[in-house]
């Protein structure tokens, strides 16, 4: 039974996002889950460096997906045609804890479709390959296969993705480990 859940995505960027932090766990707890927030924990004031700074987040991020019964993963795209890197690595390591995921991304589409409708520049001009000569990887499905196939994806916000994750615990949607399945 799902009942906490580790908020992944690139929310703890935003301007605002402690209030964001505090938004989704209110969110969550309308649906019966706890949120756990990357932000609900502070650096220590005595560790200064930078580079121990980021050791600290690192491991406090990891013991709360380690706490949490399955990932709530904003996986829309951030700073260009690809979800946060930080909020993939956290899907990894969840999926490789053998704990579900559940992403959710702001609109249909396939993942080329997208990346062609949102980052036009970043397609070449004959549409199949990217600016520098690479393909774009094109299985119909939202994200990358590596994101697709282990997290069901929804597409809307944080409240549809909840209310999906809500329907799976209730046995009326297929199990989020199998692979491909899709959420919408």
């Amino acid at each position: 039974m799902i009942r906490s859940l580790y908020l992944a995505g690139p929310d703890v960027f935003r301007p605002d996002a402690h209030a964001r932090g505090l938004e989704l766990k209110a969110l969550c707890a309308r649906f019966g889950f706890e949120g756990l927030f990357p932000l609900d924990q502070d650096v220590p004031g005595h560790i200064t460096d930078p580079a121990e700074q980021a050791a600290w987040i690192y491991r406090a991020n990891i013991a709360l997906i380690e706490r949490a019964d399955a990932v709530l993963a904003n996986l829309d795209f951030f700073r260009g045609p690809e979800p946060d890197s930080g909020t993939c690595f956290e899907v990894g390591y969840a999926v490789a804890k053998g704990k579900p995921v559940f992403g959710y991304i702001p609109e249909h589409g396939s993942f080329a479709q997208r990346i062609r409708q949102r980052h036009p520049q970043a397609i070449g001009p004959d549409g199949v390959l990217d600016t520098h000569g690479w393909s774009i990887e094109e299985f119909g499905l939202p994200l990358n296969l590596m994101l697709s196939v282990p997290a069901p994806l929804v597409v809307g916000d944080a409240r549809a993705a909840l209310a999906q994750l809500l329907r799976y615990e209730e046995g009326r949607v297929p199990d989020p480990s199998c692979c491909g399945a899709r959420m919408a």
